[in-house]
């Protein structure tokens, strides 16, 4: 009997210890502190691009791109990644994910996330860009807040805004981009980093609660 209970008691506290565990890789991290860039690193395409006002990122200026990481080069394969993003009249905005640092242009690597309310690209925030895209009515509004929601768990891709899938999407094994789409070559799953979009000078958009949680 005392060996059973040894073991039931054991087998508990593993148990609780796993659970613990688990419930640590699960944990949301942020990624921006309200004050600053720190953590991010900018290429610097059009300076000033990106600035922190009343605790939000703040995005205009020009095309440039904002990766995440120290040096930019933080990975993720398979995560979950949120955040409250508002866009403003006209404005144009992205989130790259699998993607790499690069000092200048569009990033070649990974898929885009497309945010976009009112600019004249008839594709809308929500869209995986080029791939599985939101035509023409956004899901979003400007000078609104909207919750914006990305999973990534293997081959498949889903996004969310304020809770409801704009994409759900799987990528084909025989996907091959280079062949699929015009001068985007990288758009494919692998890991990378996730980069946050200037996009023209008159675009203006904003970021605020920016987190990522790692998937098995």
């Amino acid at each position: 009997m005392k060996t059973r209970l040894a073991f039931l008691l054991l087998a508990s506290l593993l148990g609780l210890a796993v659970g613990r565990a688990a419930d640590k890789a699960a944990a949301w991290t942020p990624m921006f502190n309200g004050k600053d860039l720190s953590g991010w690193k900018t290429n610097d395409e059009v300076p000033g691009a990106f600035s922190v006002v009343n605790g939000e990122l703040k995005v205009g200026g020009g095309r440039s791109h904002l990766f995440y990481g120290a040096n930019g080069d933080a990975s993720f394969k398979n995560f979950e990644f949120k955040a409250k993003v508002k866009t403003t009249k006209g404005g144009n905005s992205g989130i790259y994910i699998h993607t790499a640092f690069e000092p200048k242009g569009w990033p070649s690597k990974g898929y885009e996330c497309q945010v976009n309310s009112t600019h004249t690209d008839v594709k809308k925030t929500g869209g995986l860009y080029a791939v599985k895209d939101v035509l023409n009515n956004a899901p979003s509004t400007d000078d609104v807040w909207f919750d914006y929601y990305i999973k990534v768990e293997g081959k498949h891709i889903v996004i969310q805004i304020d809770g409801k899938t704009t994409v759900d999407y799987t990528e084909p094994a025989d996907w091959d981009p280079a062949k699929a789409l015009k001068n985007m070559a990288g758009r494919k799953l692998s890991s990378g980093t996730i980069a946050i979009q200037g996009h023209d000078p008159k675009s203006v958009t904003y970021y605020k609660d920016i987190f990522i949680r790692t998937l098995p």
